[in-house]
């Protein structure tokens, strides 16, 4: 949707390239009009959860092997994810740990699971730098998330940041969503620039 083509622009405009993934690909082409509210997210859950760890994983593989096969793009990658995306680009730092440098998940669903390919678990290997921010209350993340996802960063000595932004709920990065939280989202921004900035043009 456009609102996510501004985030690309916006991160092409710190004079990154900036690749935006289509993950309903396979289903042709599947757009949502999320201002119709809690059925249209329902809708869009029901396409995520067919989505798995592994045919992103496939998927990301190919656009790192496009960065690699352009001169302009350096050895270094970054990722951030929202919400469903946000497992997918965890499960990618362990997956290709000697592309990802930096990493970030905002309030990411199914970070962790109970299938041997949790993402919290694929994070184990991961060499890059993670930045896992959080809402508040998110009915979507279970509490469990964050201290199962640390202990495993902690266990294998992945260098990370969490962080929960006070008075925010699921979506308040999203300009067009009733939970945007126009302070918490800049700070995102910041954190994520910055570690951009450290990790990826160093």
């Amino acid at each position: 949707r456009e609102e996510l083509r501004d985030f690309a622009r916006r991160i092409a405009g710190q004079g990154y390239l900036c690749l935006l993934p289509d993950l309903y690909y396979r289903d042709g082409k599947v757009r949502f009009d999320l201002s119709k509210g809690e059925e249209e997210l329902k809708k869009m859950f029901a396409i995520g959860r067919e989505l798995t760890v592994d045919r992103v994983m496939r998927d990301t593989s190919g656009m790192l092997d496009y960065f690699k096969s352009n001169d302009t793009v350096t050895d270094k990658v970054g990722c951030i994810g929202y919400c469903m995306s946000g497992q997918f680009v965890v499960a990618a730092a362990g997956d290709y740990p000697d592309d990802f440098a930096a990493i970030a998940s905002l309030y990411g669903t199914l970070i962790v699971t109970d299938k041997p390919d949790s993402p919290h678990l694929k994070a184990a290997n991961a060499k890059g730098e993670l930045y896992l921010g959080f809402a508040e209350t998110d009915h979507f993340v279970e509490d469990n998330v964050i201290p199962d996802t640390t202990g495993v960063l902690d266990a294998n000595n992945v260098t990370y940041t969490v962080e929960v932004h006070p008075g925010t709920e699921h979506g308040f990065c999203f300009p067009q969503r009733p939970q945007y939280v126009e302070a918490a989202a800049e700070s995102v921004w910041t954190t994520v620039f910055d570690l951009f900035e450290r990790r990826l043009k160093a």
